[in-house]
């Protein structure tokens, strides 16, 4: 048996399919996968996240640790409620996670780090904070559902505490709002709009039941999977992790190089990888065959193995199979894909594949 999280009653209550994920056991999906998927890309839906862990960072020395933690730079964290996502690097350039940093005000900011990886993450940290003035505190007495969708917002604004109420609704996205100890940010995991709720453990089944009544759909590890992979979002584990870098899975855009006087783990690494012959391409696949596209299948080109898939699936928005790759510069955007043996025509793209509801790639 593993973790369960505040709440495990509600989804055996509503009939989940229940599975391991990280070390705790989790909904897979409600009865249909694909209308949860759905449900989130054309109304509201809401996911149970409470595995994940938030962690408090505070002291004096808050920022410049945090300056030297991530590969993203939390200097550019300057307004309340302000998140930023980075990654948490190892001196060899590996990923020892992927987080989302808020910043609550001045030596004060929280962390949201993945589930299967948080007591490492934790361990890390602290051993990164040696000798500085900085009190790094698991938030262990907090849930966390998801609300994502078009009309996510709207079905939660009536459910938040009065004094919360309307500055939630009031910041952009990648922004957050708190009120004693409700915290709100407008993030997420599913390329749509809504909110990520953390809230006190003994108040999150009463939520979630509200969200019921509000007709928001519960959905499950599996939608969450596929709505992340159509908004090209990266997996823990699986596209990224301690022996793939930044620089080969996608996430350049995330390092913060300037100011050049800024030493964060990991950057001497991620220089020398910058040019090096062996770095990959992450690119996007859309199978133009039949067959579905999962992760460790080879990439081929000209005959040749050019890469693997490191995320795949069937994508219910776009009812065609779509994949996350790393493959060789300058793979030619025809190629193909080995599938149980045999090559299957697919084609290159720039992800996300869906986003807003929208359609963004060419099929």
């Amino acid at each position: 048996m593993g973790l369960r999280t505040p709440l495990f009653s509600e989804h055996e209550r509503l009939g989940a399919r229940i599975v391991p994920f990280g070390g705790w056991d989790m909904p897979l999906h409600y009865g249909s996968q694909i209308e949860e998927h759905h449900a989130v890309r054309r109304a509201a839906g809401m996911f149970d996240v409470s595995h994940m862990r938030p962690v408090d960072i505070e002291g004096p020395d808050a920022l410049p640790f945090l300056r030297h933690l991530l590969a993203n730079d939390a200097a550019k964290l300057t307004a309340p409620g302000k998140a930023l996502y980075a990654c948490m690097l190892d001196p060899q350039g590996g990923v020892v996670d992927d987080l989302i940093l808020y910043f609550r005000g001045p030596e004060r900011y929280r962390a949201v780090v993945n589930a299967g990886t948080a007591e490492k993450d934790i361990a890390w940290m602290q051993a990164q904070a040696e000798g500085r003035q900085v009190d790094i505190r698991s938030r262990d007495d907090l849930a966390m559902i998801a609300v994502q969708g078009p009309d996510a917002r709207a079905r939660v604004e009536p459910l938040l505490p009065d004094g919360l109420r309307a500055s939630a609704m009031r910041v952009g996205p990648f922004f957050a709002a708190e009120d004693a100890h409700w915290f709100v940010g407008r993030t997420g995991y599913t390329g749509e709009d809504g909110f990520e709720i953390m809230l006190p453990s003994a108040d999150a089944a009463a939520l979630w039941r509200e969200l019921l009544a509000a007709d928001v759909r519960p959905c499950g590890l599996g939608a969450r999977d596929t709505l992340r992979l159509e908004a090209g979002m990266n997996l823990y584990g699986q596209d990224m992790d301690e022996t793939v870098g930044p620089l080969d899975a996608g996430l350049g855009w995330t390092i913060a190089w300037q100011p050049e006087e800024r030493d964060f783990i990991g950057r001497e690494a991620l220089s020398a990888r910058r040019d090096h012959p062996d770095r990959r391409d992450f690119v996007g696949l859309l199978l133009t065959g039949r067959g579905v596209l999962r992760p460790h299948q080879s990439v081929l080109a000209d005959g040749r193995v050019v890469g693997e898939v490191t995320s795949g699936g069937f994508s219910p928005t776009l009812e065609r199979s779509i994949a996350f790759a790393r493959v060789e510069p300058g793979t030619s955007a025809d190629c193909a894909v080995d599938i149980r043996g045999k090559p299957v025509s697919a084609r290159i793209v720039k992800p996300p594949f869906v986003r807003h509801g929208r359609i963004c790639i060419d099929l």
